[in-house]
């Protein structure tokens, strides 16, 4: 079964800077779905599919449908609302909250916010964060660094070299996210987003030196708190006799949480300028999600010349 995740309602408030009007005193709020629900259904009456997980969220509509009837009917419907227990209720658009709405909302112990936000950008950002914050994650052992804005997945084995190409790379201006172990979140169908362990954040190790504090020697420019994984560079030492794609045109990939990541495998031996061959990599990376593949264009060349591959 797949873990549940969950996100303090306090941290929504804050982020959102949330007024509240009402919070139970004696329990914590969490929420742990990233759906979102407008209740214009159960304000009729209609609570077949209602999910008390989601964050409901009153706007204008709901007001707007809410004032075709009398005063007692209103409360009557609000009643039923709240009875449901939903995690949490918003109103957006600074909308005015009336006190027997708030005692509803203490009656039944749900939390009662308002924000100025508009209904549907509050309702897409919100989602976004969401969907950030309750993604499905794993961790992997590697080291996560922007290069030419490409989120590159570096990964080997233990003493290949990872964290001394890192640091490479960011002195030549590039930032690192993760060293060591990357925390990976599936953040919709097509993105996966690194970041790194709180405890290790900003943190690099190299054998022989110890652990360096990339933010302090390099500066805020040289790190990132999160970043997109475009790719995985897959390093390993170099085997002799073994047949290495010289070409390019042999496409491999990486299953992550069921995302494919383009994988390239670059074996390592002294000599090999490992900070340049990546750079290049992402670039290269980037220029196929623009709908150029260079391999694809000299092996096209070497056919119309009749030179087999």
């Amino acid at each position: 079964m797949a873990e549940k995740y969950s996100v303090s309602l306090d941290r929504i408030i804050k982020e959102f800077q949330l007024e509240s009007l009402y919070l139970p005193e004696n329990r914590k709020v969490f929420v742990e779905s990233s759906d979102i629900s407008r209740p214009g259904l159960p304000l009729s009456g209609y609570f077949g599919y209602f999910d008390p997980l989601r964050i409901q969220i009153l706007g204008k509509t709901e007001y707007g449908y809410l004032g075709d009837f009398s005063k007692e009917e209103q409360l009557e419907k609000l009643d039923v609302f709240f009875e449901h227990k939903p995690v949490a209720v918003v109103v957006t658009t600074n909308l005015e909250i009336s006190n027997e709405m708030i005692e509803l909302a203490k009656k039944h112990d749900v939390p009662l916010l308002r924000t100025d936000w508009r209904t549907s950008e509050f309702t897409a950002n919100i989602i976004s964060s969401l969907k950030v914050s309750l993604a499905p994650r794993i961790t992997r052992h590697g080291v996560l660094v922007e290069v030419y804005g490409e989120g590159m997945l570096i990964i080997g084995d233990s003493g290949v070299g990872k964290s001394e190409t890192a640091i490479e790379l960011v002195k030549r201006g590039h930032r690192l996210i993760a060293d060591d172990a990357v925390d990976i979140k599936k953040v919709s169908s097509k993105t996966l987003v690194g970041s790194a362990p709180e405890i290790i954040r900003y943190y690099a190790e190299l054998r022989g030196i110890g652990v360096v504090d990339v933010r302090r020697i390099f500066g805020m420019g040289a790190v990132k708190e999160t970043e997109k994984i475009d790719m995985i560079i897959n390093l390993e030492h170099w085997v002799d006799g073994k047949m290495y794609d010289r070409f390019g045109l042999d496409a491999e990939y990486t299953d992550i949480m069921g995302i494919k990541v383009p994988t390239t495998t670059i074996p390592v031996n002294p000599g090999r300028n490992l900070a340049i061959i990546l750079e290049i990599a992402a670039m290269n990376n980037h220029q196929k999600k623009m709908g150029y593949n260079t391999a694809e264009e000299f092996n096209k060349r070497l056919m119309d010349m009749g030179i087999p591959e």
